[in-house]
């Protein structure tokens, strides 16, 4: 099994990375910061706009460590690629299986199948802790719709119809997801999902979250070989990992969105982590940034059972895994694509 080596993350303003000999140094006005051996990494993402100097981007290229640049308030905006990895026929697999619609469709349907699954024992699993706290016969009819939409989703044969019922699903699932905010409800709501730019605590949260968790996914894909701008799900579009964000459906529910109610429910984020803009925007202060950044290491650290593989792995080699079988199914040594299934 792979090991799960550690994820640089750069949130200091204006700090620019270099490179001197196999390590990677973090400067800010000419004057060094730190340093960390590359050896030591698989992924360095920065949230400046400076950058890294091209002597790193070769250096991570060559060593297989994922460099992405990011806006400081998570929007990505590039990834350093060096050699694709993996067989050139695998690539190819995956380009034509992305042509063609109808097989397109059948992993993509698996992957919404575990996004809906995961989202669903989400809800139950708020309410079996909480359920004196809770409405909890919102919660169950949320629970009861999504479990009457998975055999859905398993015989749906177009793209079209999926993702109309993925929309479904998602609403569902959204219209109660305020209800598993436990504290702080002044501060902290959910009215719906507003993305560019998020229009409350909740959603900037989740936004923030959801960048990170989809740069572990295009890391995870690129590390065995696969494209992440090919998606089956999610269309090509410039500039967009599509495979990526095909990979994190899964994952949001049971990792990103989880994660974000334990940082509130638990008080570990609070309201001064946020500023409101006159725009109506309210983005993550820097010490918001990298106390949610500290915890999301953290929670990567956190052995599950993969319900899979039955063994145990960290949170953070999950999307490699689902990587590596993806690529095994798509080199024919499995039937079909088994999604994450979370309980």
């Amino acid at each position: 099994m792979r090991k799960l080596l550690n994820t640089l993350f750069v949130t200091t303003p204006d700090a620019y990375l270099s490179l001197d000999g196999e390590n990677v140094i973090v400067q800010q006005e000419k004057k060094e910061l730190a340093r960390f051996p590359l050896h030591t990494l698989e992924n360095i993402v920065t949230f400046t706009y400076p950058g890294a100097s091209p002597s790193l981007m070769g250096a991570c290229a060559k060593h297989n460590i994922n460099l992405c640049l990011c806006t400081p308030n998570g929007r990505f905006l590039a990834r350093a690629v060096g050699k694709s990895n993996g067989n050139v026929l695998l690539r190819r697999t995956q380009y034509r299986i992305a042509d063609d619609v109808s097989a397109s469709s059948r992993i993509a349907r698996n992957m919404i199948f575990g996004k809906v699954y995961n989202a669903r024992w989400s809800v139950e699993r708020t309410i079996r802790d909480h359920g004196m706290r809770i409405d909890k016969e919102k919660l169950q009819n949320a629970s009861g719709i999504l479990q009457d939409m998975l055999p859905k989703i398993q015989n749906v044969d177009t793209l079209e119809s999926l993702r109309g019922l993925e929309g479904e699903t998602a609403a569902t699932y959204f219209s109660v997801l305020d209800e598993m905010i436990l504290n702080d409800k002044e501060n902290f709501y959910f009215p719906g999902r507003s993305r560019r730019p998020p229009l409350d605590k909740m959603n900037a949260m989740l936004s923030f979250v959801y960048s990170l968790l989809a740069n572990d996914c295009a890391a995870a894909l690129e590390s065995v070989g696969l494209d992440s701008y090919v998606g089956f799900m999610h269309r090509d579009r410039p500039g967009r990992s599509s495979l990526a964000l095909d990979l994190m459906e899964e994952l949001r529910a049971c990792f990103a969105d989880r994660f974000v109610l334990t940082l509130i429910n638990n008080r570990i984020i609070k309201a001064k982590d946020f500023q409101d803009r006159e725009s109506g925007a309210t983005l993550m202060t820097d010490e918001g940034r990298k106390t949610v950044i500290k915890a999301w290491q953290e929670r990567k650290r956190e052995t599950i059972t993969h319900p899979y593989l039955k063994e145990k792995i960290p949170w953070g080699l999950v999307p490699y895994v689902q990587s590596l079988l993806l690529a095994r199914y798509l080199r024919d040594d499995l039937d079909g694509y088994p999604p994450f299934l979370w309980k």
